[in-house]
């Protein structure tokens, strides 16, 4: 159940606003630990986002704290972390240093400066870690349509037998084509593509729901057939896709409907806090993604450029089936046991080629 609804609450942050990277799985147990010591509208609208725990399957950061002079209960006094002094220069360290401690990777930083009058500072952040089963090397993307027309984009390419990793859904964005490039562990990155057919956030809310139960394509957007020589008969799988990393911080509290924020953010009880009237006056994010060759990380990585053997002229006719990812295009980073996105966002600025 609850994997259901942080699905559902990313799909929901997509259709408002399709960013570059953005997480609802470290939002949502944060959100779900305010409705358990909430009370009145602010529970009843957080426990509308988020009624159910969720465990995070993998590592991650999620925390609260409060500023001086703010009573607790004994309860919460005990998790709540050091208190927050109002000084940007002590407590932005203080913030980051938690994130960057609690998920093992550097972060961003959060990009909110806790003011002396805040009484509670939500923060989240969350890493993602993934190893490709079969590595992409470097190249140069052309794309000859659409919004990168003419532009030498640095790219990663990748070919393989079996087109398994390559589906497609009838989404109301349109039909959207999905790959999977599955990772060594348990996290996978699901690229889409509508095209160019239809606006960013549509496109990404209708892949975060079709995902899971799309079917095996041939066709579709991005994707091109050919019969080439080979030395079988086994279709094959090109892969051509920018290379990108991506950071952002998030004000929560601007979109504070879609996570139950909006009561929350005005003087309420949250009598499992304090006994005095509280507001959530600040909620953020941070986050930050890379897709490289060897892998998907949180923060880009360092990589050595792989030059491909080229393979001697085959005597079978094989199917090629080419997918390009040449305009603006999605991407969900997926634990692959649990259905759970764990990150998701929007390329629309790609890496220039040098």
């Amino acid at each position: 159940m609850s994997i259901q609804r942080a699905n559902t609450l990313t799909a929901t942050w997509a259709a408002v606003s399709a960013a570059a990277v953005f997480s609802a799985a470290a939002v949502y147990p944060l959100l779900a630990l305010l409705a358990s010591v909430a009370a009145g509208r602010p529970r009843a609208e957080l426990l509308a986002v988020a009624p159910t725990p969720l465990d995070l399957p993998i590592r991650g950061a999620l925390g609260l704290w409060t500023r001086e002079g703010v009573p607790l209960t004994l309860d919460w006094a005990a998790r709540a972390g050091p208190r927050l002094t109002g000084d940007p220069l002590i407590d932005h360290p203080l913030l980051d240093a938690w994130a960057a401690a609690q998920t093992g990777a550097p972060v961003p930083p959060f990009g909110f400066a806790p003011a002396d009058e805040d009484a509670l500072v939500l923060a989240a952040a969350l890493a993602v870690t993934a190893d490709w089963e079969a590595p992409f090397t470097d190249g140069v993307l052309r794309p000859a349509a659409g919004p990168w027309a003419g532009r030498r984009l640095a790219s990663l390419h990748r070919r393989g037998p079996g087109l398994t990793a390559l589906r497609s859904a009838a989404t109301p964005a349109g039909p959207v084509t999905l790959l999977t490039v599955r990772g060594t562990g348990d996290v996978d990155v699901v690229l889409c593509t509508a095209g160019g057919t239809a606006p960013a956030p549509a496109v990404l809310a209708s892949a975060v729901e079709s995902f899971a139960a799309a079917a095996p394509a041939r066709k579709g957007p991005g994707i091109t057939k050919a019969l080439v020589d080979a030395d079988d008969t086994e279709p094959e799988l090109v892969v051509k896709v920018p290379r990108f990393a991506a950071a952002a911080a998030h004000d929560l509290l601007t979109a504070a409907d879609v996570f139950g924020l909006r009561a929350a953010a005005a003087p309420a009880l949250f009598p499992g806090i304090s006994s005095e009237p509280l507001r959530v006056a600040s909620a953020g994010l941070s986050v930050a993604a890379a897709f490289t060759g060897p892998g998907f990380r949180a923060a880009p990585v360092t990589r050595t450029p792989v030059v491909p053997m080229t393979p001697p002229a085959g005597t079978a006719r094989r199917l090629r089936v080419t997918v390009r990812f040449d305009e603006p295009f999605g991407y969900l980073a997926v634990h692959r046991p649990t259905g759970l996105v764990l990150m998701a966002g929007w390329v629309d600025t790609p890496e220039a080629a040098p």
